[in-house]
């Protein structure tokens, strides 16, 4: 016997799943003054693909793993250049009630792989392999 949902209640997955219900909620940062070497260790150490660069109170970028690949492989100094200087300043938002499928068209229009969720504030990212994540399951 299959259990349907109620009608009102949103999808978990698919296209039309809130974006709020893929995201993750502790978003992990690091200071703008933070050297590569700090960002490499810190991705590694909370196991995401991408670190918010600013405080609680200021979002100032985004670096990603790829950002930190690109500037070691042009042979930038890991303990002379910061999380600022590689960060995607770019930053792309999304509101939490956006859907899977809203999420993505704004991921693919500005080619990020990573999206800040707010509503009057910071709430969440959400990465193109949470959004995957509702198309296959």
């Amino acid at each position: 016997m299959t259990t349907q949902r109620p009608a009102n209640e949103p999808p978990i997955h698919g296209p039309q799943a809130a974006v709020e219900l893929l995201m993750t909620r502790t978003v992990a940062r690091i200071s703008p003054s933070a050297n590569l070497f700090e960002v490499a260790e810190k991705l590694a150490a909370v196991e995401v693909g991408a670190l918010v660069v600013g405080t609680v109170n200021e979002v100032t970028g985004i670096v990603s793993e790829r950002d930190v690949t690109h500037a070691l492989g042009l042979g930038e100094d890991p303990y002379q250049q910061h999380a600022e200087d590689i960060a995607s300043h770019n930053l792309v938002w999304c509101d939490t009630g956006a859907t899977v499928a809203e999420a993505s068209r704004l991921m693919c229009e500005f080619g990020v792989r990573h999206l800040l969720v707010r509503d009057d504030e910071l709430r969440g990212i959400v990465s193109a392999r949470d959004l995957l994540y509702a198309y296959v399951h």
